[in-house]
């Protein structure tokens, strides 16, 4: 089984690197992770333009038979338990490959959107993309733990 993370610009904070680093090592006990940086456009272009050329990124990275999951403020939410039970049925639909998606500043554009076979909210919140990525992991982390009656998750 593999996870792909794909999302503009690289993670500079180290405590950050850090984190994301833990679960990558923690989550290699169910399936390899792959976090796949694409280049985040610069601050003077419009969001919508920003939006498109981020797109294209993003999609260009993306393996045909991979399920995709657009992380998306507009997505559906779901419980940690919830998830447990998603992953399973999107591993099976990809082939064994779920690509989730994570937009830049500006979020997602609309043809990463309609590409997408899910769209996921992990909150009503706002995060930062980079943040983003740690969150996602942590809650895949979780979700394989709940799936195996393992005691991380309370």
């Amino acid at each position: 089984m593999k996870i792909s993370v794909i999302s503009p610009g690289k993670i500079r904070e180290k405590w950050l690197r850090a984190g994301i680093d833990e679960y990558i090592k923690r989550l290699k006990r169910y399936s390899s992770v792959e976090l796949i940086d694409v280049a985040d456009s610069p601050d003077q272009l419009t969001p919508p333009v920003a939006r498109v050329r981020e797109g294209k990124a993003i999609l260009s990275r993306l393996k045909a038979r991979s399920y995709v999951v657009a992380l998306d403020q507009s997505g559906k939410q779901h419980s940690s338990l919830e998830l447990a039970q998603l992953l399973p049925q999107w591993f099976e639909l990809g082939g064994s490959e779920i690509a989730f998606l994570i937009g830049g500043a500006t979020g997602l554009d609309p043809a990463v959107l309609e590409r997408a076979d899910y769209v996921l909210s992990l909150s009503d919140l706002t995060f930062t993309h980079q943040m983003t990525r740690l969150i996602l992991l942590e809650q895949c982390y979780r979700a394989f733990r709940i799936a195996g009656n393992d005691p991380y998750h309370k």
